[in-house]
């Protein structure tokens, strides 16, 4: 119930009218802009709000920039992840055609240097290539891919570019064993290139040959190349053979002569099975310092 004359408390006065306040307000701040705009009244404040406000704008900034900068670095990680993956890729592939090169450059060195060997040796020659080592602790003995099809024999030399690597002992129809310069049981007539000096050279095994028979005054002496004296009719004279390493005078009356291999004994892979030494025939006999028979007459 309403009771006439009745006011609300002061408290509740509402002052002026909505309208009114909202028209006052736009007004003040038409004026405060237009006085900043002509006189920059306002720019001390504006840069003091503006440094007080600047952490609040890092802070509402950094979820963004964090994102952002998050999403840049797994996108960069990413790629750099790929760009170092086809690297390696292409680094092996790199190296495996390098090798190949390698390789290739090493087997045609050694096939220019058996060409230059057959050439030398004026035999016929039969190209083969090892194919293992045999399968024996106690022997130096390795396995061609030439037999007696291609007309490999028993007893034939075989070289390497470098010089002398051993000697046929068994042929297989299409295979053939070939026992090392260094076995024990292989012995081959040599000469001292530099003077001549003939002696006969010894495999000892370990990749070791040691000069026997020769007395402790004659002239060799390290450094020395010796080469195939052809005495035995296998191997072509002049062929290279091993190089001395040390000599010893004072062991015994007999010098003892450490040499080692020319031939990669060890290494080679291409070799040169030398056909057999054609030897001079024999020197006719001279029919007129012969005389001639006389007849029998019976009595």
């Amino acid at each position: 119930m309403t009771f006439a004359g009745h006011q609300p408390p002061p408290i509740f006065n509402r002052g002026p009218a909505p309208l009114v306040r909202l028209l006052l307000f736009v007004s003040l701040c038409l004026m405060i802009l237009v006085a900043d705009l002509r006189f920059r009244y306002l720019e001390v404040l504006r840069q003091g709000l503006s440094v007080a406000t600047y952490p609040l704008q890092m802070a509402a900034a950094t979820p963004a920039d964090f994102v952002r900068n998050a999403s840049v670095y797994f996108a960069t990680l990413v790629r750099v992840q790929l760009e170092n993956a086809e690297l390696r890729r292409k680094q092996l592939g790199s190296g495996e055609r390098l090798l190949r090169f390698e390789l290739l450059e090493r087997e045609n060195a050694q096939l220019r240097g058996l060409l230059e060997m057959s050439q030398r040796v004026g035999v016929r020659s039969i190209a083969a290539d090892i194919l293992y080592d045999a399968p024996d602790p106690f022997a130096r003995k390795v396995i061609l891919d030439r037999g007696a099809q291609q007309g490999v024999e028993a007893g034939l030399a075989v070289v390497d570019a470098a010089g002398v690597l051993g000697q046929v002992t068994r042929v297989y129809p299409i295979q053939s064993e070939v026992t090392l310069l260094t076995d024990r049981n292989q012995a081959i007539p040599v000469q001292v290139l530099r003077n001549g000096l003939r002696g006969v050279l010894f495999g000892i095994g370990q990749g070791r040959l040691e000069v026997r028979f020769v007395i402790a005054t004659a002239d060799i002496q390290a450094g020395d190349t010796l080469v195939t004296s052809g005495l035995d009719g296998v191997f072509v004279p002049g062929l290279p053979v091993a190089e001395v390493e040390s000599v010893d005078r004072e062991s015994d009356a007999f010098a003892r002569i450490m040499c080692r291999p020319l031939a990669g004994v060890e290494r080679s892979a291409q070799v040169l099975v030398l056909g057999r030494q054609v030897l001079p025939p024999p020197r006719p006999v001279d029919s007129d310092a012969v005389p001639p028979a006389q007849p029998v007459t019976a009595p």
